[in-house]
């Protein structure tokens, strides 16, 4: 982590952009060292978003162009479980997508939108709000706590 934090906002990028995946990333610790570090909180919070919003991206196109087959095994998801998954975003819907950005559930959900076809725009808006306002915050309990 101390090695992304060297890299300021790049590595901040970087850290949300990877914590969108499926890898074990924690872009808030990075954003918490270089807030603490006195870099720019706006744009931290724009750095970690942008990031953060294209790994999402990213999950949303392997759940539109890969095969059912493969999500469930990226995913470690068994047949009943990727139904189940499938179910709760019918029931939620499109608002569920504000949660993107809840560990655990967060990227199977983005994955989910793609293979479900979710409207592109309808996805980045919801997704970047949600996301932009878990940064928003973040930095703003870290600046005046």
């Amino acid at each position: 982590m101390e090695f992304l934090v060297d890299f300021g906002y790049l590595g901040l990028f970087v850290a949300a952009f990877l914590a969108a995946t499926i890898l074990p990333l924690s872009s808030e610790l990075v954003l918490t060292a270089l807030l603490l570090n006195d870099l720019s909180p706006e744009m931290l919070v724009l750095v970690a978003t942008v990031g953060n919003v294209l790994g999402s991206l990213t999950n949303y196109g392997l759940g539109y162009w890969a095969s059912k087959g493969i999500i469930q095994k990226w995913l470690k998801m068994s047949e009943k479980e990727f139904v189940k998954a499938e179910e709760r975003f019918e029931k939620y819907g499109l608002m569920s997508l504000l949660f993107a950005w809840v560990p655990i559930i967060g990227d199977p959900l983005t994955v989910i939108a793609g293979i479900l076809r979710v409207n592109l725009i309808w996805f980045i808006v919801l997704v970047s709000l949600g996301k932009f306002l878990r940064y928003y915050i973040l930095a703003s309990m870290i600046i005046s706590g």
